[in-house]
């Protein structure tokens, strides 16, 4: 939520440096009291930082701190774990007064910023953690409208890809390059469409051994409680997913009457208005081998439902490079119609533990395993 007035933010930011000051050495801290959450045995969930304003998307930098993406707030923050006691030391705030910042990636040294109609390259040239230099390396991207987070990634194949997501719920668009992942060279020129069709797909990720683009897309709204399926796909150059005119496995949406040819059916399909985001693979060695080559999803949870769903993550089991059944992970920010908490990305550590931000009340949260030693 906006801070109401000025000085509440100065406050809040007062807050989180004398919370985040000073580089103590400290136990890891368990989830704050009176949440309720839930894994599989073996588990363990903490509080790695909290105070962050609206935290969204995140990266690890080249020296293996966190980053987050404070998009309300137009700030990237880093949040360096010096003592590895599994939370965050202090709050740096690595650059300030950017466009609604929703995610961050790391390129050659330099972190690019996706916003509100730009890519910002920054630049941490003494590595403290707060970068001296910024550019527009991107500009005149499709800005506002009705989904206005942007997210970016580099592949394999030194490329930059940008999920722009439709500007309404339905409506076809005027603007090409809306409800489309966008491809576009490392330095910001040759900008291309990639996929279309996709009405907001958030979260991004390239499949470790295959290279291939995954997605999660967001369905529609005013189809119901259980239509359309949120989706995950596997995106090619070319490909086109079914928005507006399709949903899930190539349903012909009933609001046209006239439409084009069937496009590419999602590779799985997720409970409706489940609004999944950010997916990462797991490839670390912290957790069971059983995890490895799976895949985890942010539930950021329903508005367009009479019983609220998702709120949680969900781990996506992979088998021969392709998703084949999805199960709960993590769950307990929803009680009945009680809401503690909205995950939006999940990263991946260094140390093989997963960490998952929610910008309900802006924390980050680190899920570790305890139980016998992986194998």
């Amino acid at each position: 939520m906006r801070p109401k007035c000025l000085s509440a933010w100065s406050l809040h930011l007062l807050l989180a440096a004398l919370l985040f000051g000073g580089g103590c050495t400290r136990a890891q801290a368990p989830a704050p009291a009176g949440l309720n959450l839930q894994l599989p045995p073996g588990f363990r969930v903490s509080l790695f930082a909290q105070d962050l304003g609206q935290a969204r998307f995140m990266a690890f930098d080249p020296r293996g701190r966190l980053m987050v993406c404070d998009m309300e707030g137009g700030r990237v923050l880093t949040l360096p774990d010096a003592n590895r006691d599994g939370r965050a030391d202090r709050l740096v705030v690595f650059a300030a007064g950017l466009p609604l910042p929703h995610s961050v990636a790391w390129r050659q040294g330099r972190a690019y910023v996706a916003g509100d109609g730009q890519v910002i390259e920054l630049t941490d040239a003494d590595g403290n953690g707060s970068a001296e230099a910024r550019r527009v390396l991107i500009d005149g991207l499709p800005s506002r409208g009705g989904h206005i987070t942007r997210t970016i990634a580099f592949g394999p194949d030194d490329k930059l890809y940008l999920s722009i997501g439709s500007s309404s719920n339905l409506t076809p668009e005027t603007d090409r390059r809306r409800a489309t992942v966008l491809r576009f060279n490392a330095d910001g020129s040759g900008q291309e469409i990639f996929a279309t069709g996709l009405r907001n797909s958030v979260g991004l990720a390239f499949h470790p051994d295959t290279g291939e683009l995954w997605g999660t897309d967001n369905g529609r709204d005013w189809l119901g409680d259980d239509l359309p399926p949120d989706e995950l796909n596997i995106l090619r150059q070319g490909g086109f997913y079914g928005w507006p005119y399709y949903y899930g496995r190539n349903l012909p949406d009933p609001a046209f009457s006239r439409r084009p040819p069937p496009g590419i059916p999602p590779a799985l399909e997720f409970q409706a208005h489940s609004a999944p985001l950010g997916l990462c693979f797991y490839t670390g060695g912290q957790f069971p081998a059983e995890y490895r080559g799976d895949a985890f999803v942010c539930f950021h949870g329903s508005w367009n439902r009479a019983v609220p769903t998702g709120y949680k993550l969900v781990r996506v089991r992979v088998r021969q490079g392709r998703p084949v059944s999805y199960q709960d992970f993590l769950t307990g920010f929803l009680a009945g119609r009680q809401v503690s908490g909205r995950p939006v990305d999940v990263r991946m550590g260094p140390d093989g533990a997963l960490y998952f931000s929610d910008d309900l009340r802006g924390r980050i949260f680190r899920v570790s395993w305890q139980g016998a030693p992986a194998r």
